[in-house]
């Protein structure tokens, strides 16, 4: 599990639910992170399995991509 850039962060890109087996169905799970490639996205839960890439933390702005 990789250490993200601040405590919310990493609570939101590690968070895997009880629940749902595929993040992209969890309501709770906002923050996928693709540890091939070192990209962030905001999920978007309209059924489907898209993202929305981000460089910044929303929690504490820092730069999330070198």
């Amino acid at each position: 599990m990789k250490k993200h850039c601040c405590e919310d962060m990493d609570y939101h890109a590690n968070f895997e639910c009880e629940i749902h087996e595929n993040p992209f169905e969890c309501p709770d799970k906002i923050i996928i992170f693709d540890e091939r490639n070192n990209e962030y996205g905001l999920i978007i839960h309209d059924g489907g399995a898209s993202s929305i890439s981000i460089d910044f933390c929303p929690w504490c702005g820092s730069k999330l991509k070198n």
